[in-house]
């Protein structure tokens, strides 16, 4: 029997800028895959076709401890891949001690700045989300994934699953 990794401690970089002590939590880009329903001829169950990418595509959410004028700053950034943001976590097993590193790069523009609730000798926070155009995922140093929607590449374990693709579509 073993026993998980558990995230034990975190940071989070904006532009190689630290957030340390001042970021709350981290909500990591969920990785979703659009998958449809199709049965054809002498098919007596449908299954589901892969189509990609979820539609709700990389989104980074992040709440931050009282105000961060570098997310304000960067409000209606021009570019789809305009904010570079680095989440940095160690995880921990407590049947070995042994610790991995995960590293997960993003780029992309915050859709929404949510201020919170402001009252006078309270607690105040910032929420923020990020969709992403970049998404990388590293543990221990080698990249488990890598997704560039601009650059049509999905790189899962070292194989790029859309290669055959770019291809095939003469990129």
């Amino acid at each position: 029997m073993s026993l998980p990794r558990k995230l034990k401690n975190m940071n989070l970089f904006n532009e190689g800028e630290s957030y340390l002590g001042e970021i709350k939590t981290v909500g990591l880009p969920k990785l979703t895959r659009k998958m449809e329903d199709y049965r054809g001829g002498g098919m007596n169950a449908p299954i589901k076709v892969d189509m990609g990418m979820g539609d709700d595509g990389l989104v980074l959410e992040s709440t931050f401890g009282g105000l961060d004028l570098l997310t304000l700053r960067q409000f209606g950034m021009e570019k789809v891949d305009g904010v570079y943001m680095r989440f940095a976590g160690a995880y921990q097993r407590d049947d070995t001690g042994e610790v991995d590193a995960v590293e997960v790069v993003v780029r992309g523009r915050h859709e929404e700045i949510d201020g919170g609730d402001s009252e006078p000798g309270e607690d105040t926070e910032h929420k923020v989300v990020t969709n992403c155009a970049y998404y990388k995922l590293t543990v221990n140093g080698k990249v488990e994934i890598e997704i560039d929607v601009l650059g049509f590449k999905e790189v899962v374990d070292g194989k790029d699953r859309l290669a055959a693709q770019r291809k095939a579509i003469g990129l």
